[in-house]
């Protein structure tokens, strides 16, 4: 979990810096917004000593793993991008991508040959955008080789491939330009999907490219692009051209859920059975400055309750890091599982304590 000034200084507060974070995804009729080290590597040293990537071999390396996805419902529908994580048809996608489709819609995929196979959603999961789906008739299929985000670096090379505008088989490169990220995209139902621990690139991300491939210079994948951030217009809209600020999915998070979702046919997370409000938030309309966490709502028999909050306790801290966010509460749950425990600190009638909170799973 991040430092309170790492926190403090990676969230991403978009709007206010008149930045609008857009869903990259092309839809067709409608727009989503606001949303190797090995001898034979690909990897490349410049002059000047930095490490980047040989893109064209990385491409044919990978792109026969990429796809092209057609989502479609009635007179609207949409375009985005996808890998197969699986020989035998699974693909790993966002949420968003595969929308159009979710209510009786037709859902079709194109690979990087050309060909075509229709899809079924194996299993979706809205709170952190994304979704698997598979593919039947195909054999042969070339999965793509999964990295370890955990060990990704500012600075280090990367290449995204997708379908930007639903040009399928694009390729775009550049570095990862901060970790950490926490983004919040729209999602379904009026609520916000979290995009946590997100991969800051500012490899080309155009709407199109939602759910394809991030991947490093050994042609691992490291990342499931998501979102691109926006300047918005005069009018207010948001522009759908990159400006060179993306946000991928990391993939040790990506494929934890699609590895749910393959074999349970959903994505369950971890529930804490607590509501609170920032005191920075509090502090700010009264005119002061304060840090914490005020519990405003314990649901009777939940974890939190369970382990002795109340209302009107101030959290202070969240598995060793202090609090200042309800951003890390939802990133408890949806990093963690029930049964796992998390310590917190808080404050009551002056007197400090901790409670040891067992999570449950979500209703």
């Amino acid at each position: 979990m991040l430092s309170p000034a790492q926190i403090r200084r990676r969230r991403v507060l978009l709007w206010t810096v008149g930045i609008a974070v857009v869903l990259a995804a092309g839809l067709v009729g409608a727009l989503i917004a606001n949303a190797i080290n090995s001898p034979s590597s690909p990897k490349t040293t410049t002059s000047a000593g930095v490490s980047s990537c040989n893109v064209t071999a990385v491409a044919g390396q990978e792109l026969p793993s990429v796809v092209t996805i057609l989502a479609g419902s009635g007179t609207s529908g949409g375009v985005g991008s996808g890998e197969i994580i699986r020989s035998d048809g699974y693909i790993l996608t966002n949420n968003h991508v595969i929308l159009p489709a979710v209510t009786g819609g037709e859902l079709r995929v194109v690979f990087d040959d050309g060909s075509r196979a229709t899809a079924t959603i194996t299993g979706r999961d809205p709170l952190t955008d994304l979704a698997v789906i598979r593919v039947g008739g195909k054999s042969g299929l070339r999965s793509i080789p999964v990295g370890d985000s955990s060990n990704l670096r500012i600075g280090q090379a990367v290449v995204a491939l997708g379908a930007p505008l639903g040009l399928s088989s694009t390729v775009t490169s550049g570095i990862v330009s901060a970790l950490g990220r926490t983004v919040h995209v729209p999602g379904e139902a009026s609520q916000s999907a979290l995009l946590i621990d997100a991969v800051q690139t500012d490899a080309a991300i155009n709407p199109g490219n939602s759910g394809g491939a991030l991947v490093d210079c050994s042609g691992h994948l490291v990342g499931v692009p998501t979102a691109g951030a926006s300047i918005p217009s005069s009018s207010g809209e948001a522009s759908g051209g990159s400006i060179g600020l993306g946000f991928a999915i990391p993939v040790n998070l990506a494929t934890k859920v699609a590895d749910e979702i393959i074999a349970t046919g959903t994505a369950t997370h971890a529930f804490i059975g607590v509501q609170a409000e920032p005191l920075s938030a509090i502090a700010t309309r009264q005119g002061g400055e304060a840090k914490g966490l005020r519990v405003t709502a314990v649901v009777a028999g939940g974890p939190a309750e369970s382990a002795g909050l109340r209302v009107g306790d101030i959290i202070t801290s969240i598995d060793g890091q202090a609090a200042v966010s309800t951003d890390q509460l939802m990133a408890v749950t949806l990093t963690k599982r029930a049964g796992d425990r998390v310590e917190v600190g808080y404050e009551r009638s002056g007197s400090q304590a901790t409670a040891t909170i067992t999570l449950a799973a979500r209703p």
